[in-house]
């Protein structure tokens, strides 16, 4: 496999965070590649209209959003290219990061990977994904004024959502798999009340019905003691059973925590247990989960990577050779 040498620092992921990470190092002159991963532009390529995001007092369209940030990053300098990364060796420095198509050495990583919504697992649900399928609350709630929805789970993080959404919707239904809710009391006891959610136990959704003109128009629904099955008519589907964290390549390497993010272990800091290595975005937050959340420490991060880069000399070495360079003491 080609090693590849040209890059002084790579960024992993091509969201919010490491688009707005790659804006920032490019304009320090630093020329970062961007290795765009298995979803070039992160999450916000499978929402329809973002609302939310500063600076656009109509909307935009999630992935002309990411195209916008991509193409200003792009014009002071940063490299994007759609591979994907399979394992990294941070263990040892310069770092080495393999994906399916090179293996790259650079002397500093931002890991900007984020995280992906789990989802029921339905061919129906991922055909409706942005047209009345979501999976964040405080994205696209705001669409739901006056509707019927349905979130799905038993956790604090469905609880939260449901809440949430009746500021929207007329109505909330819960469905959860089991008798028994997994949510905190105190998350429960605020659900259950709050007049507008209801809740529909031992029931699973089988199928997501609607279509991308219409959007969905209602769920089959299981009950998982009888078998019988169900046509529930409703507006919106959210489906708040957690998110994974993108950090499979980096077990082993980095301190995650017992969920799979990245730690980071030092306050007002997006360095991780490795000096020179640095996380921001969606991979580390698991609270916040918005775009301007994960551009906001995007920027923090590139601000950390490049003065850490001034403060070990790395700078004053780089007409030197790769490998050639005198070892970092981390």
């Amino acid at each position: 496999m080609e090693r590849v040498t040209d890059f002084k620092v790579i960024v992993i992921g091509s969201g919010p965070a490491g688009c707005t990470a790659a804006l920032y190092l490019a304009r320090a002159n630093l020329k970062p590649l961007v290795i765009e991963g298995m979803q070039p532009g992160g999450q916000l390529t499978i929402t329809t209209e973002v609302e939310n995001y500063p600076g656009f007092p109509e909307g935009i369209l999630g992935p002309q959003l990411m195209e916008l940030m991509r193409k200003q990053a792009e014009r002071f300098g940063a490299v994007f290219r759609i591979e994907n990364v399979d394992k990294v060796e941070l263990k040892s420095h310069p770092f080495t990061v393999t994906t399916d198509q090179h293996e790259y050495q650079a002397f500093a990583v931002i890991i900007a990977s984020g995280a992906s919504a789990m989802q029921i697992g339905l061919s129906t649900e991922k055909a409706l994904q942005g047209f009345g399928v979501s999976y964040c609350a405080t994205c696209d709630g705001f669409f739901f004024k006056g509707k019927e929805i349905v979130v799905v789970g038993g956790g604090d993080s469905a609880m939260e959502e449901a809440t949430f959404l009746t500021k929207f919707a007329s109505k909330v239904t819960i469905i959860h798999r089991r008798e028994e809710l997994r949510a905190s009391k105190i998350m429960q006891e605020r659900a259950r009340s709050n007049p507008e959610i209801e809740f529909i136990l031992n029931s699973t959704v089988d199928e997501v019905v609607g279509s991308k003109e219409h959007g969905v128009t209602a769920l089959k629904l299981r009950d998982l003691k009888s078998g019988a099955t169900t046509i529930f008519p409703t507006q919106g589907l959210f489906v708040a059973i957690g998110h994974t964290p993108n950090t499979r390549p980096f077990q082993g390497q980095l301190t995650l925590d017992e969920r799979g993010y990245i730690v980071q272990p030092h306050r007002n800091s997006t360095v991780t247990s490795i000096q020179g290595v640095f996380a921001c975005g969606d991979v580390v937050d698991h609270i916040y989960r918005q775009a301007v959340t994960a551009a906001g420490s995007g920027c923090q991060a590139a601000l950390d990577c490049e003065r850490w880069l001034t403060h070990e000399r790395i700078t004053e070495r780089w007409d030197l050779p790769m490998g050639e360079e005198e070892r970092i003491d981390r």
